[in-house]
């Protein structure tokens, strides 16, 4: 069932085809040029009106409600309220450095988008009259330009560039697939139909008046009205998550910092900086830069070539994400073209001289009847006669009818050479006494004694119940194949049950019947389609996609679920399903989907691969039905019947050669519908999102860590035990470090299974890393206690110097480790990575003995320090490894 355009929606589409002219002010000679200028101005350009490309400055005010941006825009006023001005300072830089490149990123991806809008019409051929008195002159004319009244002329080829009533057609057939879902070409044949933008001229030709443009189109109106609401996607769900539970604690850690310190330590609102310090230490401060970069990365190397336009960062995270994908059958899993499949004789046997009948059928209907485009039926029959090596030699066709609107049978009357009348048996394909024998003539017409000698045979083929009700005779494969015998009413019930258990094992099954005519000085008329002999049936089936069986092992060995939501038979789904090697199961039809309520309907949409019979608002609730069961949904579609689905997916996937409104309404644009294409872009996010989810295991288990560390440090010790400004540049440093973590590697597994950033398993990753990291920080105070007290090099300057160098080293060790799973410390890490933790270890390490230690509030360290620091780094990289290893299993 597929999504039918209301004809009353194009402004004086109703009435006839004169009212509407009237209604307009046209006629056919077309608008004079002055009035066409006045009707532009009034109407506006015939443009599409969909999204519309936001200016930068837009796009970065919007990158601000980031959820995460909030927060350190928070952090900055109270830091700027504080005069704690280089706290403020770096969050500002953060910000904008992160909004920049978001805004960016999407204005790229925006801008590749819009450039596919020139695979729609760009020019018209209009009938116009320069001036009022003038005869009119066809030209070619932008089709922004249209406007109400014009007069278009369509040729093959063409795409419909507005809402046109039909003036004059010969032999037009349109493509609707874009709007309709069906991939069969419609014949607009009479004048006073409506052709609908977004439609393709296949044959023939037309003129039409315009009677809508722009917004005022059917296309344009099946825009779902809701386009700026949307549900919330994983990505924004898991990082609003995240982003409330981190400030939730900076809301309890910061006063418990300045309560503690007043009762243990007697201090005062002098340790408000420190408290701000730390709650700033605890958040991802990198975390919109990291995100933006390693999405805007993945994003690029997708758009390279235009394979995969990704239209909103996010959307590439879900698209990692996603475990279920729901696609259509016709053009994504199989062809828009038919392929022979069997034919059998009425007893069910393979019968070759079935096949060979209805090709000479299609090959003289293609000849004779002026079609104006070939059948795909009958291509397919051809090509497979072919491949048997059957062939039309001593056959000549005298006559065809095609089939037509409400015609669904095609037949030729064609003259064989040779043989004696009465008998089929020598007819060429056929070996004597192979057929069943000719039924008596419709009637005795005076035989031309000019005509070629040879005997006359009617072939005629089509939908199984229309031929069996022009049957009178059955050929007999149980007895003598040259017998045949009258067709009774228990044959037509047998016969017609072979037919639907073709159909029903996916097949599009059409009857071929046979008559011997005598020569006739009649014309050949429909009404000579009676009493005919059946022989057979033959069976045909999409085309299956070149890839689409390879690309959906690929897209299970990496955990998506493919689901198929077509408008076809359950059959036909089914035979294209297991042909590709995926279990149909039991398809559930669009009547089952319309008797289930919400619940059911989830529980069975779980469990259920194939969903048949669907109109556009049984595929939108089948979506909507899987993100209630928490599968990470992708829907892949092209035409305005799937809008509503596109905009209930968590992503919204469209092929380049989509119509308009469905690019419009979809987050990821493919170069072509090949699920092969989409399979790269499955990996491309996943192993982006394995990067950001890298960064956050590394910051927010090393930060807490940092800030359990500080809360013991500031009530054992009688001073602070970092200064703002240390803590400042400690987060800097490390900050500036794991932005390398965007252009990681993952390991070859990370991308076998959808990656999703999950705010509980975070947290429980944060919090047993933490602890240990607060351990080591814990074992660096004993040492320090050790060597700087003891000593007698120590101070509160040693102190802090010797905590921020091991800080540093602490999480140059955590990203080495931590940065990619279980598998990290086995293998090599990228370039990117190794200077950024190198460089993060030389700073931890020299900045005490550089001269900007003093100004920082830190001195130089005694060697013994440094050995005792090797000693627990080693013994905490060995707890790492062990940890990871065990947290990975």
């Amino acid at each position: 069932m597929a999504w039918a355009p209301d004809r009353s929606a194009a402004r004086g589409g109703t009435g006839t085809t004169l009212e509407v002219l009237r209604a307009l002010e046209s006629g056919p000679r077309g608008l004079p040029e002055a009035e066409a200028d006045e009707r532009l101005a009034r109407h506006g350009e015939n443009v599409f009106p969909g999204r519309r490309p936001e200016p930068w400055p837009r796009r970065f005010a919007r990158s601000l409600r980031d959820p995460f941006t909030a927060v350190l825009l928070s952090l900055g006023l109270v830091s700027a309220a504080l005069a704690a001005w280089g706290t403020a300072c770096v969050i500002a830089v953060l910000v904008t450095v992160s909004c920049v490149l978001r805004a960016t990123g999407e204005h790229r991806a925006d801008r590749s988008a819009a450039a596919l809008r020139e695979l729609l019409a760009t020019t018209a051929t209009v009938r116009r009259r320069p001036a009022e008195t003038e005869e009119p002159v066809t030209r070619e004319l932008p089709v922004e330009q249209l406007v109400p009244g014009d007069v278009v002329l369509l040729a093959p080829g063409d795409l419909v560039p507005a809402d046109l009533r039909l003036l004059r057609t010969t032999g037009l057939t349109v493509h609707e697939a874009a709007l309709t879902g069906e991939s069969a070409p419609v014949a607009r044949g009479a004048a006073g139909d409506l052709c609908f933008q977004g439609s393709s001229v296949v044959s023939g030709s037309a003129t039409g008046v315009v009677v809508a443009t722009g917004a005022d189109t059917v296309l344009s109106g099946a825009l779902p009205q809701d386009r700026g609401r949307r549900l919330p996607g994983p990505f924004d769900r898991s990082v609003n998550g995240i982003a409330w539970t981190l400030v939730r604690c900076m809301l309890l850690v910061a006063p418990l910092v300045l309560v503690a310190s007043a009762l243990v330590r007697g201090r005062g609102m002098e340790t408000l900086p420190f408290a701000v310090a730390v709650a700033v230490g605890l958040t991802p401060e990198m975390l919109p830069v990291v995100v933006t970069t390693a999405l805007a990365r993945g994003a690029a190397l997708l758009a390279r070539g235009g394979e995969v336009i990704v239209r909103r960062l996010p959307a590439l995270h879900d698209l990692g994400a996603v475990d279920v994908l729901c696609v259509d059958k016709t053009g994504t899993l199989t062809q828009d073209r038919p392929v022979f499949a069997c034919a059998v004789d009425t007893e069910g046997r393979d019968d070759p001289a079935v096949l060979h009948w209805a090709a000479v059928a299609a090959l003289w209907t293609l000849h004779l009847a002026e079609l104006p485009a070939p059948d795909a039926l009958d291509e397919a029959l051809l090509d497979a006669d072919e491949e048997r090596g059957g062939g039309a030699d001593g056959v000549e066709g005298v006559a065809a009818l095609p089939c037509g609107p409400g015609r669904r049978i095609a037949s030729a009357l064609v003259r064989v050479a040779g043989g004696e009348p009465g008998t089929l048996d020598s007819l060429p394909g056929f070996l004597p006494g192979s057929l069943p024998g000719n039924v008596r003539p419709l009637r005795p017409a005076a035989t031309d004694a000019g005509a070629p000698a040879g005997r006359y045979v009617l072939v005629v083929k089509g939908a199984a119940e229309d031929v069996l009700a022009r049957c009178t005779r059955v050929a007999d494969g149980a007895g003598d194949p040259a017998a045949a015998r009258p067709l009774g009413s228990a044959d037509r019930t047998r016969l017609a049950a072979r037919a639907d258990a073709l159909a029903g094992s996916g097949l599009r099954v059409l009857a071929v019947a046979l008559a011997e005519r005598p020569a006739s000085a009649s014309p050949y008329a429909p009404e000579d389609e009676q009493e005919l002999t059946l022989i057979g049936f033959v069976g045909l089936q999409d085309a299956l996609a070149p890839t689409a069986a390879e690309a959906l092992a690929v897209l299970a060995g990496r955990g998506v679920t493919v689901k198929v939501l077509t408008g076809d038979h359950p059959g036909t789904a089914a035979r294209a399903c297991r042909d590709l090697g995926l279990d149909p199961g039991e398809p559930l039809t669009a009547a089952r989907i319309d008797a289930a309520d919400d619940a059911e309907l989830a529980r069975l949409a779980a469990r259920t691969t194939v969903f048949a019979r669907c109109a556009p608002e049984h595929k939108a609730r089948v979506v909507r039905a899987l993100r209630t069961c928490g599968a990470t949904t992708g829907f892949l579609g092209d035409g305005v019947n799937d809008l509503a689905a596109l905009r209930a997916a968590d992503v919204g996937i469209c092929p380049r050669d989509g119509v308009a409104v469905a690019r419009e309404a979809a987050d990821v644009v493919l170069a072509s519908k090949d699920l092969t294409a989409l399979d790269r872009a499955v990996v491309t996010g996943r192993r982006s999102t394995g990067n950001i989810a890298a960064y956050l295991r590394i910051t927010l288990s090393s930060n807490l860590g940092n800030v359990i560390a500080m809360l013991a440090a500031g009530l054992l010790l009688p001073f602070l035990p970092m200064l703002p400004a240390q803590v400042l540049v400690q987060n800097l440093c490390f900050d500036a470090a794991q932005l390398a973590l965007a252009f990681d590697r993952p390991g070859a597994t990370a991308h076998l299974r959808p990656v999703v950033l999950r705010p509980r398993a975070l947290f429980r990753f944060m919090t047993g890393f933490g602890l240990l990291n607060a351990t080591a920080d814990l074992a660096t105070f004993g040492v320090l206690a050790l060597t700087v007290h003891s000593g007698g090099t120590g101070g509160r300057a040693a102190f802090h110097a010797g905590w921020f160098t091991e800080n540093l080293l602490t999480q140059a060790l955590v990203i080495l480790l931590l940065r990619a799973g279980r598998d990290a410390a086995e293998r090599r890490s990228p370039l990117p990575v190794r200077l950024a933790t190198t460089g993060l270890a030389a700073t931890g390490l020299l900045l005490p003995l550089s001269p900007l230690a003093p100004a920082l509030g830190m001195t130089p360290l005694p060697p013994l320090y440094y050995g005792l620091m090797a000693v627990v780094l080693t013994l905490y990289g060995a707890a790492l490894t062990a940890a990871s290893k065990k947290a990975h299993t």
